[in-house]
């Protein structure tokens, strides 16, 4: 019998262990009964082993261990090992790599610029709807309530290392000072970071009561541990309060006039709304008024042989003044429908005009500006010279008695009163505009506010202080921004952050880049918005919030260079024209309310 044994033995082939991957180990001893089985007859001995029926055991052994394999999860850098191929073929198991993934940009998703509902930067056009709108409120109600779910709105700071008690693991990483300065607080995580160390929560989540001695249970019911939602009590007062919805704003213009023959020429400004509620519009050599209450298109005057190249409204009245291409000046009464005047002194076109109750201020292309004082006989009483190429923007405030004036030189001049000598002068190297400025505006709710838009080359809006005091004054009793030679050390860069050159000019308040070139600036009479309209290569009309320049609309419709823009006297409607010959009427602004509407207030107009 042991002879026999031995034999067996002899005969039967010495067992091969199955090939293992080089994965982490695979977990052995759960293998199913007849695994276990088909091993204790192998082992046995008891019938001769058939080579076939050896290779297919195996193969079988194999394949049923492969999908039970448990792969344990590891650090993400560890580096995993590469798969070979079994004995049955090449290995059908998924193991992630994270080599390829930009954890910090992923978790940058988390800021309130950036979130889920954001999409990527690189698909985002910039453009405004109502639909923008709501995403980025979406993400800033997302921000807010992430903060507060994980850290009750305020993120936690670090604790200093004395505080930790000895034998303590630090909670902090090591800062780089050295040990013997002292405790010292480790710097902050940064804002757009969610985690950081901190201390452990010392408040017990058992409701108690308010005295130690009372042990009675706690009633409240917006008591977080009686809440059948995972969001907290305040998260969902968050979210159920109400949103403020963006102002509802037509995106179509209301009314379309044709306007033929008007030019497509960046320097000229032939479209002017009257506080008679008329508009002017010259086209080639005539004038054109069109009226709101009536609709009635009617023509006012004929030039031969010299084009219309501005029109202007008295501030009250209805005196309209028109500039010509040969440099003359109209004075014309619309509602007797004759000319009052006409006046010389420009050798060149006069682009722009501003009124200052009864003197007309003039720009022309001869680079100079004349003060005309219409009710004297003389063509003008004071010439002023600064710019060194066209005069094409050109605006009075009536509150402050500054005249503002841009040029196709890329330079903004403020002249004070009727002075000769311009008060201010901004270029380039001031912080100012790289290309022509015809975009001018006054705000009508700050005191000195002076916005300014820029050309192809420049495309930015900027805002300017001119009633800043903080301006040295020299022996002469000039401001020392005035004198050459002026040190940079003297100025004030405590203002919003700009660049090098913008941060030399204190009255630089804020610079925005719009993306397409600035033909027009409007502030809006009702709202703490401006209106901006825009050449190559946008063409639309732009609404923005200031001073955080938010954009609220963007209203599109014209095909050329929107050059001409305009707004009623109510302040709720504006009209741009463009190089397409129209005229589109937008209501974009609601009008102003009376004080005292309504009640006993509104039908009597004082309380009795």
């Amino acid at each position: 019998m042991d002879m026999q044994d031995d034999q067996a033995e002899q005969q039967t082939p010495t067992l091969m262990s199955p090939p293992r991957s080089k994965t982490p180990p695979t977990i052995t001893g759960k293998r199913q009964h007849s695994d276990r089985n088909a091993s204790r007859s192998l082992r046995s001995g008891s019938e001769p082993v058939n080579a076939t029926a050896l290779n297919k055991a195996l193969q079988q052994v194999e394949d049923t261990s492969r999908p039970r394999s448990i792969t344990p999860n590891g650090s993400p850098s560890r580096k995993r090992q590469k798969v070979q191929a079994g004995a049955g073929g090449g290995s059908d198991r998924f193991i992630p790599n994270r080599s390829g993934q930009d954890l910090h940009a992923s978790y940058n998703l988390l800021h309130e610029d950036g979130s889920p509902a954001t999409p990527s930067k690189s698909h985002k056009k910039v453009h405004s709807s109502e639909l923008n709108f709501q995403r980025r409120d979406a993400n800033r109600t997302y921000s807010s309530l992430l903060r507060s779910e994980m850290f009750d709105s305020e993120v936690p700071q670090a604790v200093p290392q004395s505080q930790e008690g000895p034998g303590s693991r630090s909670k902090t990483p090591p800062s780089n000072g050295s040990i013997l300065s002292g405790p010292n607080l480790t710097p902050s995580t940064p804002h757009k970071n969610l985690f950081s160390y901190g201390a452990n929560p010392t408040q017990s989540l058992t409701p108690r009561s308010t005295s130690r001695s009372e042990r009675g249970p706690n009633v409240n019911a917006r008591s977080e541990i009686y809440s059948l939602s995972p969001v907290k009590h305040s998260s969902q007062t968050m979210l159920l309060s109400p949103r403020k919805t963006p102002r509802a704003v037509s995106k179509v213009p209301y009314k379309v006039l044709d306007a033929p023959e008007l030019q497509d020429d960046f320097y000229l400004n032939l479209v002017d709304w009257g506080p008679n509620d008329i508009l002017a519009v010259g086209l080639l050599d005539s004038v054109y008024l069109w009226s709101r209450e009536t609709g009635i298109v009617k023509q006012l005057c004929k030039l031969d042989n010299d084009p219309i190249t501005s029109v202007s409204w008295i501030q009250r009245g209805s005196h309209l003044a028109i500039g010509t291409s040969k440099g003359l000046l109209y004075i014309y009464d619309t509602v007797a429908e004759r000319k009052l005047r006409m006046m010389a002194g420009h050798s060149a076109r006069i682009s722009s005009l501003a009124w200052n109750a009864h003197v007309l201020s003039t720009g022309s292309r001869d680079r100079s500006i004349l003060h005309r004082d219409v009710r004297t006989p003389s063509p003008y009483f004071r010439k002023l010279t600064g710019h060194k190429q066209e005069v094409c923007g050109l605006k009075w405030n009536g509150e402050t008695q500054q005249l503002a004036s841009g040029g196709n030189d890329n330079k903004i001049f403020v002249w004070d009163r009727m002075e000769e000598r311009w008060q201010y002068r901004w270029g380039e190297q001031e912080g100012g505009h790289k290309a022509a400025v015809k975009a001018i505006a006054w705000s009508p709710h700050q005191r000195g506010l002076l916005a300014s838009g820029g050309g192809t080359a420049d495309r930015c809006i900027k805002f300017w202080d001119t009633l800043s005091e903080d301006q040295a004054t020299s022996s002469n009793g000039l401001p020392t921004n005035l004198l050459p030679n002026q040190s940079d050390s003297a100025l004030d860069h405590s203002r919003t952050p700009l660049s090098d050159t913008e941060q030399s000019n204190p009255h630089l308040i804020r610079s925005h880049d719009t993306g397409s070139q600035v033909c027009n600036l409007l502030f809006s009479t009702t709202t703490s918005e401006i209106v901006s309209t825009h050449g190559y290569s946008q063409h639309a009309i732009n609404i923005w919030k200031y001073p955080s320049m938010q954009q609220v609309v963007s209203l599109t419709g014209h095909t050329y260079r929107v050059l001409y823009l305009s707004m009623s006297p109510d302040g709720s409607t504006i009209v741009t024209g463009a190089g397409d010959e129209t005229l589109r009427f937008w209501d974009v602004f609601s009008k102003r309310e009376k004080s005292g509407r309504g009640g006993i207030v509104g039908e009597w107009g004082v309380i009795r």
